[in-house]
């Protein structure tokens, strides 16, 4: 599942932000999200060790793991993606039309 490419689009994106130019931002740091809080979760470890491997504080490890996208930027979000073992890639092209 982490291999497959993510695209974000779509009218359920789009009714959760005011700006359409902030859907893709909110549709990846849910994604990212997610995928770090599985991986941490994976481990096996308790929330103060993970949290020490991921250089966070346990309350903002639990914040990732409850899921609270709101609470991290796509950098943060990339750079702990990153610190859990994960690989991130960017992929831009243009829009038809």
């Amino acid at each position: 599942m982490a291999d497959q490419p993510l695209h974000v689009s779509g009218p359920q994106w789009n009714a959760l932000e005011a700006h359409p130019e902030d859907t893709d931002n909110t549709a990846l740091r849910s994604r990212l999200i997610n995928l770090i809080g599985e991986t941490v979760q994976s481990w096996g470890l308790r929330q103060v060790q993970a949290a020490s491997v991921l250089g966070l504080t346990q309350p903002r490890l639990s914040n990732l793991i409850r899921g609270r996208a709101d609470r991290f930027s796509l950098d943060a979000l990339i750079g702990l993606a990153k610190r859990a073992g994960l690989t991130v890639r960017i992929e831009v092209s243009r829009t038809a039309g």
